[in-house]
């Protein structure tokens, strides 16, 4: 039983990684024409 606790909070910890902070438009910031992000759906 412990071990699958421990695997479970293992795979949420996994789960949770990804990228942090603001979504940004790729490229140079003085060479974006339309600096809007669509929203993720």
């Amino acid at each position: 039983m412990r071990r699958i606790l421990t695997l479970g909070a293992l795979a949420l910890l996994l789960a949770a990684c990804g990228r942090t902070g603001d979504i940004r438009a790729p490229g140079p910031p003085d060479q974006i024409t339309f600096p809007r992000v669509y929203p993720a759906r």
